[in-house]
């Protein structure tokens, strides 16, 4: 039988994942549930101290009290690059990554061959020197008011997730998705944050090995520039105000 201390730390993951004793029996490979285990009924397998390691990052000797380390860096917290596209001239050149792309972007981004369909091209700024550029697609509406649906990011590798900043855009890849945020990493907590400019949408919570590549947001294109907006809503505003003013003069006469 395990003992108290691994039991704890065991339901602790479970708790801090926010899943059932069901979902995470699933996601662990264990039948039905794992309330056996948390009752400390059935002994906790190999298997499933891999599988933590694997999908959590959950250090085993932790996990059997041994070591105050809860997780283990491993190399999948690297986010540099997993292929970088040159040009026949072999310098570095900008793939675009458009939303359709982007949807396989993370099943195929170790695969050479897959870039060849994406459009590439080079930028003679010297802002794009020295760095490896892409550019991806915006979709959705979370990260309005700086960036509208369709938008197109340009965005620089990140070699390491401990050069974020928290004032910034990234466009981070995940095991699944390819999302525009920014990243807040809290003090003395090993998961990430990413954040939505949007407020409608709210923070959530991802761990570093979740993350396969960071791409710095380093200028955007867009293509409904409207010369009239901002001014419009500008003129708008001082009319409100002057009649609000002229009305309280009213009022005070």
């Amino acid at each position: 039988m395990e003992n108290e201390l691994t039991l704890k730390r065991f339901i602790e993951i479970r708790r801090e994942l926010g899943h059932t004793q069901a979902e995470f029996a699933k996601l662990l490979g264990i039948s039905n549930t794992t309330a056996d285990i948390e009752r400390g009924r059935t002994k906790l397998s190999g298997k499933v101290v891999a599988e933590l390691l694997k999908q959590f990052n959950i250090n085993p000797l932790w996990l059997f009290g041994e070591s105050e380390e809860k997780h283990l860096e491993t190399s999948r917290t690297s986010v540099i690059p997993k292929v970088v596209t040159v040009d026949s001239a072999d310098n570095d050149n900008m793939v675009l990554v458009n939303a359709k792309a982007a949807a396989g972007y993370p099943q195929n981004i170790s695969d050479t061959s897959w870039y060849h369909q994406l459009p590439a091209f080079d930028l003679p700024i010297p802002e794009f020197r020295n760095a490896t550029y892409r550019g991806f697609q915006v979709e959705g509406d979370s990260m309005l008011p700086n960036l509208r649906p369709s938008d197109w990011v340009l965005a620089k590798s990140v070699e390491h997730i401990d050069h974020i900043s928290a004032n910034k855009m990234y466009v981070v890849v995940l095991q699944d998705a390819v999302l525009v945020k920014k990243i807040e990493k809290r003090p003395n907590s090993n998961n990430i944050t990413l954040v939505s400019l949007n407020e409608t949408y709210p923070p959530y919570d991802i761990k570093p090995f979740q993350i396969q590549e960071i791409w710095e947001v380093s200028s955007k294109l867009t293509f409904n520039v409207d010369a009239t907006t901002e001014t419009g809503l500008l003129r708008q505003l001082q009319q409100s105000m002057d009649e609000l003013k002229q009305q309280m003069g009213n009022v005070k006469n």
